[in-house]
């Protein structure tokens, strides 16, 4: 089963610019139907949760279907599914929460890997609590993130590891299953930063171990809104900072204020959208997410094959990142050039790049580049095609005069 590009591609209004949208690690443009059902619910007439008139009822409905659709689409509960403004929000008020039962003593790990999301609020958190931080390492050769070292670095004191399902910028797939066994033997609770995974396969939060897995619908041609996803029992052993009146099941009662509805039911229609991109199924929801985005990671590994090999070949270019499992995201730099000049570059022939450490703060450490401007950066998602690889391609040979 494969996918119909150009079909896809027709569905996103953006894409008629006649730029190559070569930028979707940062954010993914978005479909018709995921613009046409935002507007749909704000036309219908929408009310604040919880209320006895059909206004509030409609909110309410979208709020079920948008957890709905998120654990179909991370193979999670709904019941599990926090909503929010985005992953960073999130993960900073996951860590508040956790934090709360952590001492002087405890240990916590993060990884170089990591866009700093992941990162910044466990550190900030574990100094808090006087807790200890430990460091999982990346092969700077590589980009590998090795699992055997966290047996190592875990002990009976570790109360989370943080680790991401894939790099933002080098595409860097850890073996997260084994780290999060590891963790758990431990008797450490896992947060697995999905947001750039899940844009580019199948996820399966329960095959991963994740007790929290994070993405956001942006990545996924939805609208601005952030997810986690965790076992419904273990956010009810939580108990997070909130307002006296506000909701207190789960997991209403991680989400501060109120939800931004129409942008909800942007979230279901965009995974709807994902589930369609092979073509029409039959089965589930989970199961046709699974069948598409299984032909979109083909589809993407194809083109990145090209575009890796085609930067390899330039004597000009150096790319990072060699590991065996990556999603298709090239992070790479143009001699004689900044990487700001080369997206300028691009930009001129309306290829939209993005130039940076991108927030991966500690792994552009680690690569040596962090102080000189990092990288640039072209990632490949479901609406790319083999033009608009051919045509950064072609923008990258010409500075090798």
């Amino acid at each position: 089963m494969g996918i119909d590009v150009r079909a896809i591609r027709g569905a996103y209004p953006a894409l008629a610019d006649g730029y190559a949208y070569l930028d979707g690690a940062a954010g993914t443009q978005v479909p018709s139907s995921v613009i046409q059902a935002i507007g749909a619910a704000h036309a219908v007439g929408l009310g604040n949760s919880g209320g006895a008139f059909p206004a509030s009822e409609r909110s309410d409905s979208i709020t079920a279907e948008c957890r709905r659709a998120v654990a179909a689409l991370t193979g999670g509960d709904p019941d599990g599914v926090i909503l929010g403004p985005n992953m960073t929000t999130l993960t900073y008020r996951l860590a508040d929460t956790l934090a709360k039962d952590w001492a002087a003593g405890d240990e916590v790990i993060v990884s170089r890997l990591d866009h700093d999301a992941n990162v910044r609020p466990w550190v900030q958190f574990a100094a808090r609590a006087g807790a200890v931080v430990r460091w999982a390492e990346v092969d700077p050769a590589t980009g590998e993130l090795p699992a055997a070292q966290y047996a190592s670095l875990l002990s009976p004191r570790t109360r989370l590891v943080a680790v991401t399902a894939a790099s933002n910028i080098i595409g860097t797939r850890p073996d997260v299953a084994a780290i999060t066994a590891s963790a758990r033997a431990a008797g450490a609770l896992s947060y697995v930063d999905g947001v750039h995974a899940t844009p580019h396969g199948p996820v399966d939060v329960r095959a991963l171990g994740a007790d929290f897995y994070a993405t956001s619908a942006y990545k996924w041609s939805g609208p601005h809104i952030g997810a986690v996803v965790a076992d419904p029992g273990l956010l009810g052993s939580l108990r997070p900072d909130k307002l006296m009146p506000a909701p207190d099941e789960v997991p209403d009662r991680f989400e501060r204020g109120t939800l931004p509805f129409a942008d909800l039911a942007g979230v279901s229609a965009a995974v709807e959208h994902l589930a369609s991109l092979a073509g029409p199924a039959a089965g589930s929801l989970r199961e046709r997410v699974v069948a598409a985005m299984t032909a979109v990671e083909r589809h993407e590994q194809e083109l990145f094959e090209v575009l890796l090999g085609g930067l390899d070949d330039m004597e000009h270019v150096t790319t990072y990142g060699k590991a065996a499992s990556r999603t298709a995201t090239a992070y790479f730099n143009v001699a004689g050039r900044t990487p700001r000049q080369v997206a300028e570059h691009f930009a001129e022939r309306k290829i939209n790049v993005w130039n940076g450490d991108n927030y991966a703060w500690e792994l552009t450490g680690v690569l040596g580049i962090r102080d000189s401007g990092s990288a640039i950066r072209a990632g490949l998602v479901h609406y790319n095609d083999q033009s608009d690889v051919v045509r950064l391609l072609d923008a990258v040979a010409e500075l090798g005069g």
